[in-house]
């Protein structure tokens, strides 16, 4: 199993199908903490849903155009955070995650960002990194700002969660403008 350090007690974890049962019960587990912004959370009801998940996963890698990555703390699996786009052209990746409830508060997320947002910039050559999630999810507009991310603009009407449809701050990074790490 490839493993990305992140520091002594982190991992980001390269997804493979032995992993399937395990986000599966995590995603079950945490089902209401996360369908509160996630919208397919809803559709993701057995461990096969995982499983079509990490082959459509792997074969994004295989394309470059994505890498979707387990959270590994402690020994144990807490989440996910990914490359959700890879665009060699505009010379940028868009990051996507999501941690368990009770992983929530302990910097983990921020952590994993900041490596893949290093990663990005130091080793693929990428000079934009960008983040979108839904206006009023506060926890995460906040790990944004902690990570140096500028808010570009919100995008009205963006994705239907089970509330409604909401909007999306739209949150970016460039190569060339100093970071705050924190």
């Amino acid at each position: 199993m490839f493993r990305l350090a992140v520091d002594d007690e982190l991992n980001l974890v390269f997804l493979e199908e032995s992993l399937a049962s395990t986000l599966f019960e995590l995603i079950d587990a945490n089902r209401a903490y996360l369908g509160k912004w996630l919208p397919w959370v809803r559709n993701t009801n057995s461990v096969a849903d995982i499983q079509v998940f990490i082959k459509r996963s792997i074969e994004g890698f295989s394309k470059g155009r994505e890498l979707v990555c387990a959270i590994e703390y402690q020994n144990s699996i807490a989440g996910i955070v990914s490359y959700n786009r890879i665009n060699p052209e505009l010379k940028k990746v868009e990051i996507g995650y999501w941690l368990s409830e009770r992983m929530q508060g302990q910097g983990l997320m921020s952590r994993c960002c900041q490596r893949l947002i290093d990663k990005a910039f130091y080793q693929m050559g990428m000079d934009k990194v960008e983040i979108r999630v839904a206006s009023e999810n506060l926890p995460s507009r906040k790990l944004c700002e902690r990570l140096g991310m500028t808010l570009e603009g919100i995008i009205s009407n963006s994705e239907k969660l089970e509330q409604g449809i909401v909007d999306h701050a739209v949150y970016g990074l460039s190569s060339h403008r100093p970071r705050i790490k924190g």
